[in-house]
Order: C-alpha cells, then sequence, then structure tokens
C-alpha cells in the first residue's frame, strides 16, 4: 500500500503539534513508520487519505461496538447539533441517559456526566478520598487510567515502596500517595495494604487489562480485591472505560458478578463523542458539589452531542442485547482462526481474549500482568504490525494495546483478517 499523502500530512502536522499528534500511542513511535491519516469511516472499515480501505480493530480504542458512522448515532448526533452544540445548563437528555446507564449497570444509584476517561478517573479518586478521608490509592502497573498526575507512576524497587513519577511535570509529593501492585496477584495487594495500614482511599484498576494488551483477571482476583477492600475499609475502583457496555450490558460487575464501590466509565457512553462518567451509590456520589464537599464541574459536561450519541448507543445495546453475544461469537471466531495460522508457521505466541477483546503476545508464556506482557518479543509485533497492515488490516500499532471488535465485522472479514496473519506469520522470527 501507498501512504504518501499520510506522510505529507503528518510531515506537515509536526511543525504545528508536538509529535505530529494528539496522543502519543498515534504517533507509531512504538512499532516505527509513519502513522495513517484517515479520511472517514463506515462499518468496520477505516478509509485514509490515500485511498486504501483498511479492517479497523482499534475502533476509536473502543466505542465502535456498532461500527463506525452508525446510522442511529449519527442521526442523534445531527438532529441534536441543528438544536446547538452546548448550553453550560441542565438539559433533560442528562437525567434520560442517566437513568438507563443506571438502569443498566449493578450497584450503581447516581451517575455524573464528564469529558473523557481520564477526568472520570481523575474524579472516582477525588471522591473516594473526599469519602474516606484518606490520601493514599493503590493502583496496578500496567493498568492505565488517563494522565492525571496521579496515574503516571512507576514502580518502586520493592513490592511495598513508594512509586515514583514517570513523567516531568508529575511532584514527588504526588506520587508518594499512589502506591504500585502487580496486577493479578493479591499477595502482593495485601502487603501493600499492610504496609500502609489506614492510610488507603482506595484500589483502582481495569478490571480486565486493556493497557498491557487483552489482560482478564485470574480466577478469584477481583473476588479477592473485594474482601480486602471490605477488611480494610478501601474503596474499590472499576475503571471500566474499556469494559463498561463492551463486555457486557453491566459490563465487569455484571460479568464477572463483582461489586464495585465506583466504576468510571468513558468511550462507548458516548457513542464515540467525548465523554466519560463516574457512578456509586447514591451515598457515595451525595459526596459530590453541589450537595456534599467534594469538588468536581465542567462546562462542557453532559454536553448535549455527547449525551445524543451516548443515549442512541445505550439504547440499541440495551434493547438488542443479543449483540453482546454476537461480538462474542466474532471474537471466539477470530481467536481460533489467529491460533491455527500462526500455529502452522511455527510462531511462538499466546492469545488473551475475554468478550470482544483480544490480543496476541508473542511469547509462549502466559501474559498475566505488566512483566510477562513486557517480556513478549517486541521485534515480532513490530513486523507482524506492518504485515498486517500492508494486507489491509490495521490494528493499535503497539504490543501493549487491546483489538476491539466490532458488530459490523462481517465473516468475510474476519477470514480475511485470518488469511492475513497466516501471510504476515511466514515473516515472523
Amino acid at each position: 500500500m501507498k501512504y504518501q499523502r499520510s506522510s505529507s500530512l503528518f510531515a506537515e502536522a509536526q511543525k504545528v503539534i508536538p509529535g505530529g499528534v494528539n496522543s502519543p500511542v498515534r504517533a507509531f513511535k512504538a512499532v516505527g513508520g509513519t502513522p495513517i491519516f484517515v479520511e472517514e469511516a463506515k462499518g468496520a472499515y477505516i478509509y485514509d487519505v490515500d485511498g486504501n480501505k483498511l479492517i479497523d480493530y482499534i475502533n476509536s480504542w473502543g466505542p465502535m461496538i456498532l461500527g463506525h458512522a452508525h446510522e442511529p448515532v449519527v442521526n442523534a448526533v445531527i438532529e441534536k447539533a441543528q438544536k446547538g452544540t452546548s448550553f453550560g445548563m441542565p438539559t433533560e437528555i442528562e437525567t434520560e441517559i442517566a437513568a438507563l446507564a443506571v438502569a443498566m449497570v449493578p450497584n450503581i444509584e447516581k451517575i455524573r456526566f464528564v469529558n473523557s476517561g481520564t477526568e472520570a478517573c481523575m474524579s472516582a479518586v477525588r471522591l473516594a478520598r473526599g469519602y474516606t478521608g484518606k490520601d493514599k490509592i493503590i493502583k496496578f502497573a500496567g493498568c492505565y487510567h488517563g494522565h492525571s498526575d496521579s496515574f503516571l507512576i512507576q514502580a518502586g524497587s520493592g513490592a511495598v515502596t513508594f512509586g515514583t513519577p514517570n513523567s516531568p511535570g508529575v511532584t514527588v509529593g504526588t506520587a508518594k500517595d499512589t502506591l504500585l501492585a502487580n496486577f493479578n496477584d493479591l499477595k502482593n495487594v495485601e502487603e501493600v495494604i499492610s504496609a500502609n495500614k489506614n492510610e488507603i482511599a482506595c484500589i483502582i484498576l481495569e478490571p480486565v487489562a486493556g493497557n498491557m494488551g487483552c489482560i482478564p483477571p485470574t480466577e478469584g482476583f477481583l473476588e479477592g480485591l473485594r474482601k480486602l477492600c471490605d477488611d480494610n475499609k478501601i474503596l474499590l475502583i472499576f475503571d471500566e472505560v474499556m469494559t463498561g457496555f463492551r463486555l457486557a450490558a453491566g459490563g465487569v460487575q455484571e460479568l464477572f458478578n463483582v461489586k464495585a464501590d465506583i466504576v468510571t466509565f468513558g468511550k462507548v457512553i458516548g457513542g464515540g463523542l467525548p465523554v466519560g462518567a463516574f457512578a456509586a451509590k447514591a451515598e457515595t456520589m451525595d459526596y459530590l458539589a453541589p450537595i456534599g464537599p467534594v469538588y468536581q464541574a465542567g462546562t462542557l459536561s453532559g454536553n448535549p452531542l455527547a449525551m445524543a450519541a451516548g443515549l442512541a448507543m445505550l439504547k440499541e445495546l440495551d434493547e438488542n442485547r443479543e449483540i453482546f453475544n454476537s461480538i462474542n461469537k466474532k471474537t471466539e471466531y477470530l481467536h481460533k482462526g489467529l491460533d491455527e495460522a500462526l500455529t502452522s508457521e511455527n510462531v511462538k505466541y499466546t492469545i488473551n481474549r475475554i468478550g470482544s477483546m483480544i490480543s496476541i503476545h508473542f511469547s509462549e508464556e502466559p501474559v498475566f500482568d505488566f512483566t510477562s506482557a513486557a517480556a513478549a518479543n517486541n521485534e515480532n509485533f513490530k513486523i507482524f504490525f506492518h504485515g498486517m497492515l500492508d494486507e489491509g488490516v490495521y490494528i493499535a500499532p503497539s504490543a501493549f494495546e487491546t483489538w476491539f471488535i466490532c458488530d459490523a465485522l462481517s465473516y468475510e472479514d474476519l477470514d480475511t483478517t485470518i488469511a492475513a496473519c497466516k501471510k504476515v506469520a511466514k515473516t515472523l522470527k
């Protein structure tokens, strides 16, 4: 495939945008080469500025469950835009989508809308600290909760040491209140809690990780976290920005029957428009201003365009629960085909899958946390990424991102993807 116009546009973008992109992973630094500039998208496909048609396995990093430019969502946005794009005042549609979300998701009674997953997670942690009166939080290595200061922390030298900032601009003072634990390792979490008794406000995690590839929780991990939180008066926050309304209508809480104290959402809940949300029981949410002491605000929070898109999306998912079975079956089909393609070429790999999230790790060892994900063969991933791109298949330009399946994908698309994988597998080391 040819990418001359993308290359030209990237060169121009770098003159006026840092790195030429507005979010770092888009720059292809992890895989090399020049990023693809998109012209438009429809259904399961994206069309770039050079006229290439690509099967899309990013789907705007998750929200396009029903495919790009899904007609009911687009029509809802157009209709709402004709009446005004933003008011900074309450609208009826905010209550309508809030009531639907609360009805769909277990264990929540009130929800507040914000403008991104980052903002949702940042606000959830602030709420947890205000509600408990404690300062420290536990996050897991490899889980990503946005670029808020509290989350840009790397592991210390030991299991119970403080983290240190992994970005200039994050203060050591902020870092000292963020404790690092290992995903899928309850014993490690117990050690961190024991070393910081009565100081921890919350544990926040992606209950199914999507930012070190797809990594599901091991058996008993989420249940164990729930018990540790109950025993130590710690709030459990599920970051369901990726998984909410994707893995089930009620998200991971429904899928694993494990209750979180606060849940964060994004992506899907806005039908692809910029939106996020956090939700909990009424007692917890009522700590928020204007009725409680914890302040959080946003002029564009609950803006009518995002609410219209999100309501159209959630209505369809709520009224047609078969969609979840459909995308799960397609992902299972893809998994089987990728397995056969890679095995036939004697490639060392592991595939992780849950629901409509899937990822290939070029390692023959199980991948269950950040350390095991990082141990995979990243050079093979780079070859695989560019090989698949040349075959018209677009996957995330990073070995540490999950693939997202949309229901617009046909089985012919999946067969094309599997055939591309088999061809590219021949070139892997």
